[in-house]
């Protein structure tokens, strides 16, 4: 089937104003990793690491860019908000797209609680330290539990209110809280490294030993302070609203990561190598005061000033990361609404403020519940949980959609992918997994969280989403005869090459014992009912009826099929699945128009996921098939290509030319190497001993093969792992061969199923 057009028309979709350019993206992450957490959390890491905290943010910081690689590379494919959820939704849609959206709006809803109540508690320390007649008076008035939850509904209020106002102002702020708290702890690393330089001997002295707890006590203080390493995904959760996204994700990514390591490092250092504790060591001083310790260790090497620069310090960040948070939990309910997983009214976009207010607007109720009703602390646990279970769904999706769309150009690329992304998610499942040894409870709210999203999902929102998804219908086929182990499919599209695929066909068939089926797809916008394919079905008809007629003529049993398909792949690959098709053999253009993408999006992808071999061809006008030319370097899809073409050459007494390309002036070494790969090739195969050998010579095979295909009728390429074709199939050789050839291509692929098995049959 040439490759014909999708019609990818869709109705017109919400979007925002991007004005969020590369610095205020990369604040909105900074902001979003640097917050309460490494305030709370380094006396708490110190105590069950000692020294090692420093390995224990080290290794998080690796593992947190493994995955932070992956959203740089998807947000730069496809910059859509909802980030990690619109990943995971593209890749795997349906029910593990939905389960991915609901767990992540719940991590960031719990940690805009967090957040929200570290505020709270940050303010009122700050209170008691510096009026403490005020605090008293407060505290004596309203009680223990109230002035808390009225700063927190006050400042998470205040924050719902500036997401509402629209993305310029909520990235200004951010911009504002992130450089001012950063300024704090600089000026507190400035202090720390100048007491270190003061003491050389006793701060190197503070980090032996290295491991006092070994490093068990490493791998415990990773799980208790990963949580301070997630915010960089935020950013890819706000794409719709940066400039150009496909280079500005990326770079705001492993700037704002990079940025956040750094403080993390230095934080540890000073706070382990500058204090002089009166007893003990300085990493059990931070560990007996825990969520206080910076404060402690502010007051050890600080001015007067330091303790309230401090507590101000944790101010800023709670509200940054607040004000982050909202942003990007908003926005995955918005591009959940959108998609119709969650109520539709939380894709709506203000008019004139561009902002999705309703989004807003929910998750700022849910995120002031949550920290008025929920033990924060146990739930905030089952988000760290969550989230890790995401990162690894997001790294498993990069390798699903580089599959499914090779042809999609992104503006950054994973490096040694795919040994990154694979390791990424073992190591993200085995932080997850010592989260339940830390605290089982988690796992259990987790599982909880993630069955009911799973029953809302197929009670409700199944049934909502179903016409959304892409559809194949089936509207006619003719009956079976008797059934047949082999089976060839072809799609049929353009009807000058009806006849050229049937005489490619029918050898095989003979060959085997098996059938042909002649499949017709229509295809329907994705936008429209499926059954409106129903009123052009009649236009395939007489394509069909063609290639039966001539399979008849030639005695090969042959039937069709008729689908009608929103995607013609999806018609193609169906049908063959359903028939268990041997072979696909269609015709294609030979070339595209676009350089990033390979052959055709509807070529790419029934190469790429068809259940079995697969033949294309690009035709020109009649096919003859009295001379052939194959080139050949070894390999299963070549071996399969000589199979053929000694079908050909036994049906219509084919004269069959096997050749290799060979560098000019080649010596006599790779000459008589080149002859033993096209021996191999005849001898392996029921190529009869008529066949020619030749060797061409040129120094690019694409080049070589295209010259020489003038005094032929047919070219079959078949892909080798060596030599000849090191490229993928139908990769640079094979279009530029396409291209420049002035007689029809043949491509081979044999089902990597069938390489697979006959590999470990080989090996035992």
């Amino acid at each position: 089937m040439e490759e014909p057009k999708e019609n990818n028309n869709r109705t017109a979709e919400v979007t925002f104003s991007r004005d969020l350019g590369l610095f205020d993206a990369t604040m909105i992450g900074v902001g979003a990793m640097i917050g309460a957490g490494i305030f709370v959390l380094t006396g708490i890491a110190s105590g069950v690491a000692g020294p090692g905290a420093l390995l224990a943010f080290i290794l998080n910081g690796f593992v947190t860019l493994l995955t932070a690689l992956s959203y740089a590379e998807l947000a730069s494919c496809y910059p859509e908000s909802g980030g990690g959820y619109a990943y995971i939704r593209k890749a795997f849609p349906g029910a593990v797209g939905f389960v991915s959206g609901w767990m992540l709006w719940f991590c960031y809803v719990i940690a805009c609680s967090l957040y929200a109540l570290g505020f709270g508690s940050y303010f009122w320390e700050f209170i008691h330290s510096y009026f403490p007649l005020l605090s008293a008076a407060a505290f004596g008035l309203l009680g223990q539990e109230l002035p808390l939850i009225l700063v927190t509904l006050s400042i998470g209020l205040a924050v719902i209110a500036i997401n509402m106002r629209g993305t310029a102002l909520t990235g200004k702020v951010e911009n504002f809280l992130t450089i001012a708290k950063m300024v704090i702890l600089a000026v507190f690393i400035f202090y720390g490294l100048k007491q270190i330089l003061n003491i050389p001997t006793q701060a190197v002295s503070s980090f032996r030993p290295f491991l006092p707890n070994g490093f068990s006590g490493v791998v415990l203080a990773m799980g208790l302070t990963f949580i301070a390493f997630e915010g960089y995904d935020l950013i890819a959760t706000v794409a719709e609203e940066i400039k150009q996204p496909k280079k500005t994700i990326p770079r705001a990514t492993l700037i704002a990561l990079s940025l956040t390591v750094i403080f993390y490092l230095l934080i540890v250092v000073v706070c382990i190598g500058a204090i002089r504790p009166d007893t003990g060591t300085s990493w059990e001083f931070l560990g007996r005061y825990q969520e206080t310790a910076i404060v402690k260790a502010a007051e050890n090497f600080m001015p007067s000033f330091g303790v309230a620069l401090i507590i101000f310090g944790g101010l800023l960040s709670t509200l940054s990361a607040l004000n982050a948070t909202v942003l990007a939990a908003s926005r995955v309910a918005f591009s959940m609404g959108r998609d119709k997983m969650l109520p539709v009214a939380l894709g709506a976009i203000h008019a004139t403020r561009r902002t999705p207010h309703i989004a807003v607007a929910v998750t700022g109720v849910l995120l002031l519940i949550m920290a008025m009703l929920f033990p924060i602390h146990i739930i905030g646990s089952a988000a760290s949980v969550m989230f890790l279970l995401t990162f690894s769904l997001v790294n498993l999706s990069l390798i699903s959609l580089r599959r499914q769309f090779p042809e999609v150009k992104a503006g950054f690329r994973v490096p040694f992918y795919p040994i990154t992304p694979v390791v990424a998610i073992v190591l993200n499942l085995v932080l997850a997994v010592s989260q339940y040894y830390f605290d089982p409870f988690s796992w259990y709210i987790a599982m909880s969280w993630f069955l009911v999203g799973l029953f809302i999902y197929f009670v409700h929102f199944e049934k909502i989403t179903a016409p959304e998804m892409p559809q194949v219908l089936e509207v006619g086929q003719t009956k079976q005869t008797r059934e047949y182990e082999y089976r060839i499919l072809i799609p049929l599209h353009n009807p000058d090459h009806v006849i050229p695929l049937m005489k490619l066909a029918v050898p095989i068939a003979k060959a085997h014992g098996g059938e042909i089926i002649v499949l017709g797809v229509i295809d329907v916008p994705q936008s429209l009912p499926i059954h409106e394919g129903m009123r052009f079905v009649h236009h395939k008809t007489p394509l069909l009826k063609q290639a039966i007629q001539y399979g008849n003529q030639a005695q090969v049993p042959t039937r069709s099929a008729l689908r009608i398909a929103h995607r013609v792949y999806d018609g193609i690959l169906r049908t063959a699945e359903a028939e268990k098709a041997s072979l696909i053999l269609m015709g294609w253009k030979g070339h595209t128009t676009r350089r990033d993408r390979i052959i055709g999006e509807v070529t790419d992808k029934v190469v790429n996921h068809a259940p079995c071999d697969v033949i294309t061809v690009k035709l020109m006008g009649d096919l003859s098939l009295k001379k052939i030319l194959i080139p050949t370097a070894g390999g299963f899809h070549a071996m399969l290509a000589a199979q053929f073409a000694a079908l050909y050459q036994a049906e219509y007494g084919t004269q069959v030319t096997s050749c290799y390309v060979v560098p000019r002036g080649a010596t006599q070494e790779t000459r008589e190497r080149a002859y033993d790969w096209i021996e191999k090739t005849v001898q392996e195969t029921e190529l009869s001993s008529s066949v020619r050998r030749t060797l061409i010579e040129s120094e690019k095979v694409a080049s070589g093969l295209a010259r020489a295909s003038g005094n032929y009728d047919l070219i079959i390429l078949g892909v080798s792992e060596e030599g000849l074709f090191s490229s993928v199939l139908f990769g640079e050789i094979a279009e530029k061969v396409s291209r420049y050839s002035r007689v029809p291509v043949m491509m081979v692929k044999r089902y990597e199923g069938v390489v697979k098995s006959v590999v470990k049959k080989v090996l035992g």
